[in-house]
């Protein structure tokens, strides 16, 4: 079958007529994005734009940002404070004197770093566990395969309302409860679990197959039985999957409740920030970006085990080699022949 040349002329004038379209549309809304950029920074600050560039001190900025590159670890243990022994020398000294290590985690101080790693990782973990069967009980009973409609959002609605409360919140709530302090910090985390576990629970009860379920219940299981073995079984490696990425997530949130006082490594990397001790507080971040680089990475490997279609698992030396190749940070993959 023939096509009129003014047919295919057409069609080609109408794709191009869309195209046009579309790349004008995505014109105006980078020139909106950017006007409502420009005028929403005046408004946060309160002045016009010009006037926070000539202001903004620049130069205070750049001499306090280079401090954090040359990190002070004198706070790393109590015998390097005791003894004085600051900068990168101190890592060193506190590996070949492990002991020390030991005594200063014991300590719980928010004022020496390995103890503040101790209790940012405390709260994290302590604060998942506490959360896990109260998101579990909610994200089960959220489903509407186990609870039918209306009656599973009446649990959803629970979630959604801790949720709608950010984990910073909750600590100042528990602090009426509990002087602020770490354990207010782990009840936050636990309360913030229970929101944000349980919606991932539910989430994913909802993409479960039929088949299963109908093969227990062809059995004359019994409703509990049906959930048990029927449903549960079926997501038990995602639940462990995404508890263990909730963990991730709960570690940083650890780190954000020390910055108002609930002690761990926010709470001594914002002290030195307040007292302008640049060095030091750039030990800490130095120490915080190590600790949430290797809990990123130990989740991901673990999660790569439960969940091999979804995660590619690579070893920590393949990762390196992928940072030196230019197509992974440009997006593209390389031709295969």
């Amino acid at each position: 079958m023939s096509v009129d040349t003014d047919t295919i002329e057409g069609i080609l004038s109408r794709i191009e007529r869309r195209l046009f379209l579309r790349r004008l549309a995505l014109l105006l809304s980078l020139v909106v994005a950017v006007l409502a950029a420009y005028f929403g920074i005046g408004f946060l600050g309160a002045r016009p734009v010009p006037d926070l560039v000539r202001f903004a001190q620049f130069d205070f900025f750049i001499t306090e940002f280079a401090r954090y590159f040359s990190p002070n670890f004198v706070d790393l243990t109590a015998y390097t404070r005791e003894q004085e022994i600051g900068g990168l020398r101190a890592i060193w000294v506190s590996l070949l004197d492990p002991g020390t290590v030991v005594e200063t985690a014991l300590g719980l101080r928010s004022s020496l770093i390995v103890s503040s790693v101790v209790i940012t990782l405390s709260i994290g973990i302590v604060g998942t566990i506490l959360g896990f069967p109260m998101a579990l009980f909610f994200g089960v009973l959220g489903s509407e395969r186990v609870v039918p409609f209306p009656f599973n959002f009446l649990f959803r609605g629970v979630m959604s309302t801790i949720r709608a409360i950010p984990a910073l919140v909750w600590v100042f709530i528990y602090a009426a409860l509990i002087p602020l302090s770490p354990l207010t910090a782990t009840l936050a985390v636990a309360t913030d679990t229970v929101g944000n576990l349980g919606r991932l629970f539910t989430d994913e009860l909802e993409e479960i197959q039929e088949g299963p379920i109908e093969a227990i219940r062809s059995t004359g299981a019994s409703r509990s039985q049906v959930i048990s073995f029927g449903m549960l079984s079926q997501v038990s490696t995602s639940f462990i999957a995404w508890t263990l990425y909730i963990l991730e997530i709960n570690t940083r949130i650890a780190v954000s409740l020390g910055v108002v006082g609930a002690g761990g490594l926010g709470q001594y990397i914002q002290t030195n920030l307040n007292l302008f001790n640049s060095y030091r507080a750039g030990a800490g971040l130095v120490t915080l970006l190590f600790l949430v680089l290797s809990i990123e990475l130990l989740s991901s490997r673990l999660r790569a085990r439960l969940r091999p279609s979804e995660h590619e698992s690579k070893g920590f030396l393949d990762s390196l080699r992928d940072l030196g190749d230019g197509s992974k940070w440009l997006g593209t993959t390389p031709g295969k022949e």
